[in-house]
């Protein structure tokens, strides 16, 4: 798919970060586009920059969804068929995610299930209830958004990351198994998995949002007391840090995490169209991810050890990986 006008895009997570760079990239391409989000808010800005950009006679709709849940992903689905007129779309980009749920042994199961819900059941619940729309097109493409941790399940020392990193492999896996799926069942149809390293987006500031906890501003007592405690394991002096001066960390860099990255969310969504145009299916997004990838094929036996931090360190990889972690600590 070499250009994109006139062409029907979804896109879950548009509110925000490389969703709402993907609908606002699309957009002025001349794509019409859906787009679907927790929060209708930030939707409308994203509705109003896209048709700002947009050529004349572009539709840019919005649909409220949560997409881990599969009636309102159906519903989602008979919206944006009633609002484009259309028996067909030609792009769906899978891309709403949330961090939290990293320690599966001590850790809350509910925000556990809810994070897996979204990043993993996220892509099912879509994937299920628009692949009919896909196979009608002329020519489609389901892009699924994994992650540097659907490849390498670890964000720092001492940082169980379990819900988030389960669910990126699981994407990575379902991505990789429609490639011949699709090319005996509908080869017009062509699939696309994305893994991006650290991008400028709200993600770790969105998360406990999104799980119902407020920002991280809004911790609880035993939220900010597990965060100490590993902060402590790490070397860390916060002993006698009051519990506000702990909140206001994680929340700065949640907004560090956002501002300084390597790679910008528009610059994202731009290497993911041309990975789209391209007909890549494999679409590494970041320096980091390049070299990540290539040091966890290079040694796959260590890539958990301490030894291979190092290595991420001696590669100035693992400064951005470490803001992964403190970015999403206590979501």
């Amino acid at each position: 798919m070499d250009q994109f006008a006139g062409r029907i895009a979804v896109v879950t997570g548009g509110g925000t970060g490389m969703g709402r760079e993907l609908c606002l990239a699309l957009a002025k391409a001349g794509a019409h586009v859906a787009m679907c989000d927790v929060s209708e808010a930030n939707m409308a800005e994203t509705r109003a920059l896209c048709e700002a950009a947009a050529p004349e006679g572009t539709r840019i709709t919005t649909h409220p969804c949560d997409v881990s849940d599969e009636a309102q992903v159906l519903s989602f689905r008979d919206a944006v068929a009633a609002a484009h007129e259309t028996e067909h779309v030609n792009l769906l980009f899978n891309n709403a995610g949330i961090g939290g749920g990293g320690d599966f042994v001590e850790g809350d199961r509910e925000e556990w299930e809810r994070t897996f819900g979204v990043c993993w059941y996220g892509v099912y619940y879509c994937s299920r209830a628009f692949m009919p729309l896909l196979v009608a097109s002329d020519e489609g493409c389901l892009v699924n958004t994994s992650s540097v941790n659907g490849f390498w399940a670890n964000i720092g020392p001492m940082m169980p990351h379990t819900a988030y990193s389960a669910a990126k492999f699981a994407v990575k896996g379902f991505s990789e198994a429609m490639i011949i799926n699709l090319r005996v069942a509908a080869p017009h149809v062509k699939v696309a998995v994305v893994m991006p390293g650290h991008i400028g987006t709200s993600i770790a500031l969105n998360t406990s949002q999104v799980l119902g906890k407020g920002t991280a501003l809004d911790m609880s007592a035993d939220e900010v007391a597990l965060v100490r405690k590993r902060w402590t394991d790490l070397g860390m002096p916060v002993d006698n840090l009051p519990d506000d001066d702990i909140r206001q960390a994680i929340h700065q860099r949640g907004i560090e995490f956002r501002d300084n990255a390597p790679t910008t969310a528009a610059q994202a969504a731009e290497i993911i169209l041309d990975g789209v145009r391209n007909d890549r299916w494999r679409i590494l997004v970041g320096d980091d991810a390049q070299r990540l990838d290539e040091l966890v094929r290079e040694f796959p036996e260590e890539a958990y050890e301490l030894s291979f931090l190092e290595k991420l360190r001696d590669g100035n990889v693992f400064a951005g990986l470490a803001s992964v972690a403190e970015g999403q600590e206590g979501g």
